[in-house]
Formats: C-alpha cells, sequence, structure tokens
C-alpha cells in the first residue's frame, strides 16, 4: 500500500468534496442500529433533565398520537409560517432545558471556561 494510492472509491479525486461516509459505520462495530442510538441519547437526556429536576414539558409520555394528513382546507390547521415558529420556539425551549440540566450537573457557573482556576497574582 502506497500513501495516495487508495483503491477506495471516497479518496479518490473525482470524488472528493461528495457527502458520503468516510469512516466505518458505528453498526458495524457497536451492534446499534440508528434507532437504537437516538433511544440511547434519548434516555441521556431523559436522565440528565430527570437529576436536574427539570420537568420537560414535551416527551413520549404526552401520548398517544394519531398522525393524519389534514385536508387543504382544514380549519385546525395554522399557516405554515407559524407552525414554523412553533418548531423554533420548541426547540429552543429543549435546548435552554438541557442547557440548564447540564449546568445543574457540573456546579460551574456560566462563563468559566479555563482549564485552570483563576488565582490572584
Amino acid at each position: 500500500m502506497t500513501p495516495g494510492h487508495c483503491k477506495g472509491k471516497a479518496h479518490r479525486p473525482e470524488h472528493l468534496g461528495i457527502a458520503g461516509r468516510r469512516v466505518l459505520v458505528s453498526r458495524k462495530w457497536s451492534n446499534k442500529t440508528l434507532d437504537d442510538h437516538r433511544a440511547e441519547r434519548g434516555e441521556f437526556v431523559r436522565q440528565l433533565l430527570e437529576q436536574a429536576g427539570i420537568q420537560p414539558s414535551h416527551g413520549p409520555q404526552d401520548g398517544p398520537y394519531r398522525w393524519e394528513r389534514p385536508a387543504p382546507a382544514d380549519p385546525d390547521v395554522p399557516p405554515r409560517p407559524v407552525l414554523l415558529l412553533r418548531a423554533v420556539a420548541e426547540r429552543q425551549r429543549w435546548k435552554a432545558e438541557y442547557a440548564a440540566a447540564q449546568l445543574a450537573a457540573s456546579g460551574s457557573p456560566p462563563g468559566n471556561c479555563s482549564a485552570t482556576d483563576d488565582q490572584a497574582a
């Protein structure tokens, strides 16, 4: 094997910059599917929020749900811009809850990113 002469398609100059997998996918070495990884991350976040004493205002416990496509003239469906703004607000709320839980778990004040303690000279 000579450096720069890999037979793999991903390393050919004509394929550089094209999206795709460049590393071994985790399911080949962890035996987990994408759904398994997603569930594991979700459980980690739920445990972190629980440790911080934050009760999320969302989650699978709110169900069961029945999904159906609305009719184009359905009066119960808000306009698309309103739906998008609600989705953005929900995502911001989730992020704020997660940040608060991380802060509560770490116990360090925000803004102190130093690896060493500040000491007076």
